[in-house]
């Protein structure tokens, strides 16, 4: 893409995107350019909306991911080539409604008994215990733990915003005995290879899901089931909601809300209409 494609970069970082957005959007851009073997520039939006159905229906890829290209694609033609009028899509997918399983708190403390060293101990412990995101735990710095305040900055999170979460005092315990261990300078899980890069997200799955098969835990999640557990823990204990959205550092309250639809206790605090009739009669032997 050449020139192209630095004028794109230029564009993104210009508005304040990401680098990894950026690494991601100028991906797929390469990937339209080499279907057709043409500078983007010259494919046609007819040309876009065909490659955007051949990703969706003939490559089977995500819906996600489909959506991906859209918007980098839509970017490049927008901004970059300054096409304002560029109209393409893909079908929305059929949403699904499948709520996440919850892991129980017995299942949790299990989970942290069966990790592998204490290093992993710790990880899993701050994902379950400050309701971080795999990528929020593995960015973490030493300086963001302040013992004195009893809470964890959260820098740069989803949508770049910056958080105060809850720093346990179990889980202070834990990192100081990791500390007296490992002694981390910069960051708090530093790569393995090289000290000035954070552990590796699909590290911090691995430890999970190994730590979970020998805890016997047989409940579909990953590592971000530590996230919806932690939410949904708080909100049968009585937080209210507003308080667990900044927590969680959610945009929007709705999002927040689903954790109703998880709770226990707003489960338990129903009564089916069949325990309203009248008494049982006994079964005729």
């Amino acid at each position: 893409m050449g020139d192209l494609r630095t004028r794109m970069d230029n564009d993104m970082i210009v508005r304040g995107m990401s680098p990894r957005t950026r690494e991601l959007y100028l991906w797929q851009v390469t990937g339209l350019a080499k279907f057709y073997r043409r500078s983007p520039a010259e494919i046609t939006q007819q040309e876009v909306q065909r490659y955007l159905l051949h990703l969706l229906e003939e490559r089977k890829l995500s819906y996600s991911t489909c959506n991906q290209a859209a918007h980098a694609i839509r970017f490049l033609h927008r901004v970059t080539l300054g096409r304002d009028q560029t109209q393409f899509s893909i079908p929305a997918p059929r949403m699904s409604q499948r709520l996440p399983e919850i892991l129980s708190r017995e299942e949790i403390e299990r989970l942290f008994e069966s990790a592998a060293n204490p290093k992993h101990r710790v990880l899993l412990m701050i994902a379950y215990g400050a309701g971080l995101r795999v990528s929020e735990v593995v960015g973490l710095k030493v300086s963001d733990i302040d013992s004195n305040r009893m809470t964890i900055r959260i820098e740069e999170g989803k949508g770049r915003k910056d958080r105060y979460t809850l720093l346990p005092k179990r889980l202070l315990v834990e990192l100081r005995r990791y500390w007296s261990i490992a002694r981390p300078k910069l960051l708090l899980f530093p790569n393995a290879c090289d000290a000035n890069r954070p552990m590796d997200k699909t590290s911090a799955q691995r430890a999970f899901y190994k730590a979970k098969e020998r805890a016997k835990i047989t409940k579909r999640c990953g590592i971000h089931g530590l996230r919806h557990a932690f939410a949904t823990h708080l909100l049968e204990a009585g937080t209210d909601l507003h308080t667990i959205q900044l927590l969680l550092g959610h945009r929007h309250i709705a999002t927040t809300m689903r954790y109703f639809h998880l709770a226990r206790r707003t489960l338990a605090a129903n009564v089916s209409p069949l325990d309203s009739l009248g008494s049982p009669t006994a079964v005729d032997s």
